[in-house]
């Protein structure tokens, strides 16, 4: 075997492969059709397929069953717990009047065009004054028992559809 020398490297075998040059004739073996087979859409100039399309057969979104309604008014809300705002309230971080932007400042809360809701789950003693979109009927209850106030907020909210 000769001594790997700059001048005697070549790649090993079966690693490069010659490109596949289409429309050049008979004599490069893909002449007549250049691949593309003999009629149909695939054979055309200026066809795409779209990412999803499975080749005329039904697709996949028509044959799995549907079940159920799902409503296209339907309000998503980003939730924020009434524990949360106790643990960041003790931390010093939230005081006062709690709106969502400040909600959204301290990152309880992750979009500005998303209504929030919060909910009752945990403990609160320090007194908030909080603005939401929406509150349970525990979690207003925990805020007056505070000595706070929940004030709803009215908004036009994004819907699911």
């Amino acid at each position: 075997m000769a001594k790997d020398i700059l001048s005697n490297l070549k790649p090993p075998a079966g690693s490069r492969k010659k490109r596949k040059r289409i429309g050049r004739g008979q004599g490069s073996g893909h002449g007549g059709t250049s691949t593309r087979g003999h009629k149909g859409a695939g054979s055309r100039s200026g066809t795409t397929y779209r990412p999803w399309f499975e080749g005329g057969q039904m697709p996949l979104a028509r044959r799995l069953p549907k079940r159920g309604f799902h409503s296209p008014f339907r309000v998503e809300y980003q939730v924020v717990n009434v524990e949360s705002l106790q643990k960041l309230a003790g931390e010093g971080k939230l005081s006062g009047s709690i709106t969502p932007e400040t909600l959204m400042k301290v990152g309880l809360v992750k979009k500005a065009d998303v209504p929030v809701k919060v909910l009752g789950t945990g403990e609160l003693k320090t007194k908030l004054d909080i603005a939401a979109h929406a509150f349970s009927k525990t979690a207003v209850q925990k805020i007056e028992a505070a000595g706070g106030k929940a004030q709803t907020i009215s908004s036009t909210p994004k819907t699911n559809g």
